[in-house]
């Protein structure tokens, strides 16, 4: 059936057919056709045929919204693009298959970093509060700087610089695996345009060797008898808390002196020296399961030590130290001791030595000894 585009036209059609719906075509515009439905819809479509020669039919607008004339207009556009080779088909399909960031989270991104990623539990934390509020409804290829630029906004406001950092680089990687899995209509990462803040307070804690004794002693009174060998072990080998809470009798190596840690913070396995202070510490701490600090009561590790340590480092006077500072404190051991950088990241398991240069500093009292044996040199051939 053809007819006239008009806003009379169109008011007076109706649909006559039992399949609930039928197709009108204007006698003006080549493919213009309106759907009429049984309940009352009418919706504007351009018929054509796709480069394989196959009909198709492709939404313009609810009749209610343009007029005839309007509908001709994007009819003759929506022809042309066709005549360009423009797969209209294909880029509607492209929108379908696109995901909400949400989905794409929780459907792709979350099951690929749970595989080796230690701490994915905090990028759902930060994305479930800081980032789904805000551009999680959105479609993956439709997020555009502006929104990565609210998101920024308010963690700006309510989080600290460090925290805001991370946020970024958690979308950033989002969006970068997005593009390396040829995610359609994701071309660009929309958050290239921000740069990370620059911590001008990062702070670093190093212990003396008089507060080490102070701290220790105040471990030894603590009523969690554990934490007497879980401290002197953070100290001993420079390890992460949660390495050291979770070591094993097995992963031990008495014969080479190592304790091998096969999951570590970048998802690699490492080997840490161990002293022999470290292995006179492991044969001190009772052995009741395959755990080494395990709690006495669940024998299982602990899931947090923080209570007894905070009542410790108070009563020590140091309530300013973190649990992370006895790694900082392990590493200023090593580098005033003589040990070069190299060194240190080794036995650290730092993933480039960028990251251990924060204790090149710690090295001048030994760099003013050699210093000063020079001027002894030259003050006794001046003499």
């Amino acid at each position: 059936m053809k007819i006239k585009f008009t806003k009379k036209s169109i008011a007076d059609l109706s649909c006559t057919t039992p399949q609930g719906r039928q197709f009108v075509r204007d006698t003006e515009c080549r493919g213009l056709c309106i759907e009429v439905r049984s309940s009352g819809g009418k919706t504007y479509y351009v018929s054509y045929r796709d480069q394989r020669g196959n009909p198709r039919m492709h939404k313009l607008a609810n009749a209610l919204d343009i007029s005839p004339q309007q509908a001709r207009v994007l009819c003759d556009r929506t022809r042309a693009s066709l005549a360009m080779g423009t797969d209209i088909a294909a880029q509607r399909e492209q929108l379908r298959s696109s995901p909400t960031v949400s989905a794409f989270f929780n459907d792709t991104y979350l099951p690929y970093v749970q595989g080796y990623k230690r701490s994915w539990d905090t990028d759902v934390s930060t994305f479930k509060n800081h980032i789904a509020p805000y551009i999680g409804t959105l479609h993956m290829d439709a997020v555009k700087p502006e929104h990565i630029g609210t998101v920024l906004k308010h963690a700006w406001a309510n989080l600290s610089d460090g925290s805001s950092n991370r946020l970024l680089i958690l979308m950033r990687y989002m969006f970068n695996l997005a593009m390396r899995w040829r995610m359609a209509g994701v071309a660009d990462n929309p958050t290239a345009m921000y740069k990370p803040k620059k911590l001008a307070n990062h702070r670093e804690r190093y212990l003396s060797e008089q507060e080490t004794q102070v701290l220790l002693a105040a471990v030894n009174r603590s009523p969690n008898r554990m934490l007497r060998y879980i401290i002197p072990m953070l100290l001993l080998t420079g390890a992460r808390k949660r390495e050291v809470l979770d070591a094993r009798w097995a992963d031990i190596d008495r014969r080479h002196s190592f304790w091998r840690i096969p999951v570590t913070k970048s998802g690699r396995p490492r080997h840490v020296p161990l002293s022999a202070a470290a292995l006179d510490l492991l044969d001190r701490v009772p052995r009741r399961c395959e755990w080494i600090f395990a709690n006495p009561r669940t024998l299982k590790p602990y899931t947090s030590a923080f209570m007894s340590w905070d009542a410790a480092r108070k009563r020590a006077g140091l309530a300013d130290v973190r649990m992370h500072d006895l790694r900082h404190s392990f590493a200023s051991f090593l580098v005033n001791a003589g040990c070069n950088l190299y060194e240190v990241q080794k036995i650290l398991g730092h993933s480039s030595i960028q990251m251990t240069q924060r204790y090149s500093h710690l090295s001048q009292d030994s760099l003013l000894r050699a210093a000063s044996h020079a001027g002894n040199v030259v003050l006794s051939v001046s003499a």
